[in-house]
């Protein structure tokens, strides 16, 4: 079942303490809505919440992918590339709800070329969010990717201030006239960025809203894209290697070797 990318008010809805999570699993399994003491932190409208990215994150050149002697043609809805996976655009199944825990599960099918499982879990806490993502098969091998895009909102409202963005990258991909990272890693350059980064030590960006509150996006893997080039809205996103990384470098999941990632959404107030 597809769904459209729009603002979704159903889903499953966690909470604890003045933190609540609202997951839509019947629209590609995104996080439709976090509240944090009744402010909420993601866009909403058409681009809204934070949506997995699986099994390829970003853009994959022309749509286009090798495993071994074979090639793949992916659809091209970011023309002329294949951008952000298929997994935002199904029905994810629950496997476990609780009050401030879920889990859910999606088969990868057509057009997705290989069999393979996709679980993604959320665990809330009152001053954190811990999401796990993982690409299983028992089929074939098949190179893969996982990740988030989160739209957090740039201004919380109120006459506040609009959010800043810090982080401290090792080395920025280069990115060719075509969005693609050309393979050479350069020094960081300063924003607006469309970009990603390294960060060998794992993930670990700071937003603030001066004066509200303090988001820290964090993960053991390496690799973030950060998006901050619409006036609304910016975008941290973990990933488990570059744009473009299924041809660039490819992470194989095989029947005992699957892909796991996460990411952890950790807060605190400055009122």
């Amino acid at each position: 079942m597809t769904t459209e990318d729009t603002t979704e008010t159903k889903g499953v809805r966690l909470t604890a303490g003045d933190a609540e999570l609202t997951v839509s699993p019947e629209n590609g399994c995104r996080i439709g809505s976090l509240r944090i003491g009744g402010t909420e932190l993601l866009r909403q409208g058409p681009r809204f919440g934070s949506f997995p990215m699986v099994p390829w994150c970003g853009r994959t050149g022309l749509g286009r992918f090798r495993n071994g002697g074979r090639t793949h043609q992916l659809p091209i809805n970011s023309p002329p590339h294949a951008i952000h996976g298929t997994g935002r655009n199904v029905e994810w199944a629950p496997v476990s709800t609780g009050r401030s825990s879920a889990a859910f599960t999606y088969d990868l099918a057509d057009p997705w070329p290989y069999e393979g499982r996709v679980t993604q879990t959320f665990e809330l806490s009152p001053d954190s969010l811990t999401v796990t993502m993982s690409v299983e098969t028992e089929g074939d091998s098949f190179p893969a990717q996982a990740g988030w895009h989160p739209w957090f909102l740039r201004n919380l409202g109120d006459g506040g201030a609009d959010a800043e963005i810090a982080f401290d990258a090792a080395w920025q991909e280069e990115r060719g006239e075509d969005h693609l990272p050309t393979g050479r890693r350069i020094a960081p350059k300063p924003g607006p960025w469309d970009d990603c980064f390294g960060m060998p030590q794992g993930v670990d960006v700071t937003l603030t809203w001066p004066g509200r509150l303090e988001l820290k996006v964090t993960s053991r893997t390496e690799w973030v894209v950060v998006y901050d080039e619409q006036a609304e809205a910016v975008c941290v996103e973990p990933q488990s290697g570059p744009p473009n990384g299924l041809n660039l470098m490819p992470r194989l999941v095989t029947p005992i070797d699957p892909l796991e990632i996460a990411m952890t959404w950790s807060w605190r107030t400055l009122a």
